[in-house]
């Protein structure tokens, strides 16, 4: 009797098992989807599960935004609660993918299958309704050089959304520049918008590089949103050609420090003729780099300057794009205090580079400039003090050109005159200022004792957090100081009582972008970084009790 109720137990278990297991259940939105799209992953169970573990599916998608919807109904007298988990998923590759079965509660999913398509390479003709192209400026670049990559979207039908992507190669650095630029152009008769993108591809090693084309995932529509018009909208994809390059080494002969540009000039903004010895004359410089960024180029100097000395400002850089790659003209300004008259001979800049166009190794110079030094104001041009004896002389001489007849006036009796004329005024004077004093110090006690004085409340430093917000790093360093409690701005000072090398090292790098020409955002993020949790300070150093009474006590 005991067996046969432990089988019915068993049996009344099982059945309350399998409805629970048949309520899970998984699909896609999506059987087929062009590689770069997104599918959606649904999943609805009765499990009462306040998350899924999504881990199984990393080694194949790109997991993206994850929603969960939750209703209750009443069925058969019995309150049923139903889950459904959306995550969103982009294929690692194209081809054939797998979604694993996955865990929910006491049940699982079925495997899913997902067929991943090439996207579509649309030539450029006007029968497209939209293409994407990809253009560099050079296909056997060498190693280490600067190449522009020009990614172009063209569409001609309106889109609600999309996403232009372009992934980096291997053994290369692919880096973004620049904001988008958007214009308009005509094609066999049609009117295309255009989006033009660009990125600086530096390779890395020698040998073929290939460069995925461009590609697009975006959806089309007639421009309307709401529920009304869900069905206008449609996915659209489209995808550039691949590139191939061939990178080359660096040649054997090539000079050093190694400089692959397709251009570099040098010439004198400000180029003085004369010079004064012991005053500042500037020297400005201009050099046009083309094919390098503002990190690549080189330093501006001028030679070794005898009987002189130089004082070089630090350079200004701007970097422009100019048929697909970068371009960087550096100015810079030079202060040439000669130490003596004559003639100086300031030597030009000499930069190496290699050309990348022709390929060979190249010199490129100023001549040098010739100024002709006159003596300065304070140099030679002073007169020499006049020996004792010879001032004697001259004083026994001055003496002697006066007549013995002329009769001086004592300036005892000048004094005395103007004493008279003027203690009267002087007197009065005081007098009016003794009053006006007296009725300054009544009005202050008068407002003493009504109400207590107030100081002027001077101009607080801004807050550290408002600071960094706001990005001036003017107001970082007055805030900072004010923390440590300096009297003054004192940068050296300031770095000095910080405790922490991560701060102090992101201020010298903001220092250094400012004076540098460096890129002042990354830097300026690095340093809202390394403050986020505050600043660190040493610990204040106690100064040991004197032993002896002060000096001037109170």
């Amino acid at each position: 009797m005991s067996r046969m109720f432990l089988r019915a137990l068993l049996l009344l278990l099982a059945l309350a098992w399998l409805p629970a297991s048949a309520q899970t259940r998984a699909w896609l939105d999506r059987a087929e989807i062009t590689y770069g799209e997104t599918v959606a992953l649904n999943i609805a169970t009765d499990q009462p599960v306040a998350e899924i573990d999504y881990a199984p599916l990393r080694a194949q998608f790109e997991i993206g935004g994850q929603s969960v919807r939750r209703s209750y109904a009443l069925v058969n007298g019995q309150a049923r609660r139903t889950s459904v988990f959306s995550v969103g998923l982009r294929p690692r590759a194209p081809g054939l993918a797998s979604v694993p079965a996955l865990r929910v509660g006491n049940a699982s999913t079925a495997p899913l299958r997902l067929v991943v398509l090439e996207p579509a390479v649309q030539p450029a003709s006007a029968n497209a309704d939209v293409f994407v192209e990809t253009s560099v400026d050079a296909l056997q670049p060498y190693v280490q050089q600067a190449v522009g990559v020009t990614v172009r979207l063209n569409y001609a039908v309106p889109l609600l959304s999309g996403q232009l992507e372009l992934e980096p190669p291997a053994r290369a650095s692919l880096q973004r520049v620049g904001e988008d630029i958007t214009y308009e152009r005509m094609l066999g008769g049609r009117r295309y918008s255009v989006v033009e993108r660009r990125f600086l591809l530096i390779p890395e090693r020698s040998g073929p590089l290939l460069l995925a084309g461009a590609r697009l995932n975006g959806i089309t529509g007639g421009g309307f949103s709401g529920p009304l018009f869900e069905d206008d909208r449609q996915p659209l994809s489209a995808a550039a050609p691949d590139t191939r390059l061939q990178v080359q080494p660096i040649p054997a002969n090539a000079p050093q420090p190694w400089l692959p540009l397709h251009r570099l000039a040098l010439r004198y903004l400000q180029a003085p003729t004369q010079a004064f010895a012991g005053q500042a004359a500037e020297i400005e410089l201009e050099m046009l780099a083309d094919g390098a960024t503002a990190g690549q180029v080189p330093a501006l100097e001028l030679g070794a300057v005898a009987d002189a000395q130089v004082f070089a400002e630090p350079p200004r850089m701007e970097v422009q794009f100019v048929d697909g790659r970068p371009r960087t003209t550096v100015r810079r300004r030079f202060s040439l205090v000669p130490s003596k008259p004559g003639p100086l001979a300031v030597p030009g800049p000499r930069i190496r580079w290699w050309d990348a166009g022709s390929g060979t190794a190249r010199l490129a110079t100023l001549p040098p400039l010739q100024l002709q030094v006159a003596a300065g104001a304070n140099v030679g041009g002073a007169e020499a003090p006049p020996a004792p004896a010879e001032a004697g002389a001259a004083a026994d001489a001055r003496k002697d050109a006066v007549p013995s007849t002329a009769v001086m006036p004592p300036r005892w009796l000048d004094w005395k005159r103007a004493s008279v004329w003027l203690l009267p005024p002087l007197l009065l004077l005081l007098v009016a200022l003794a009053v006006i004093a007296a009725r300054r110090r009544r009005a202050r006690l008068q407002a003493g004792t009504s109400q207590p004085s107030r100081a002027p409340a001077a101009a607080s430093p801004p807050s550290l957090e408002a600071a960094l917000r706001s990005g001036d790093f003017g107001d970082i360093r007055r805030a900072l100081a004010a923390q440590a409690g300096l009297q003054r701005d004192d940068f050296d000072t300031l770095l000095a009582r910080l405790e922490d090398p991560a701060q102090v090292q992101a201020l010298r790098w903001v220092q250094a972008a400012r004076w540098g020409g460096g890129d002042q955002q990354a830097a300026l993020q690095g340093l809202r970084a390394a403050f986020a949790g505050g600043a660190r300070w040493r610990p204040a150093k106690r100064s040991a009790s004197s032993l002896l009474p002060p000096l001037y006590p109170d």
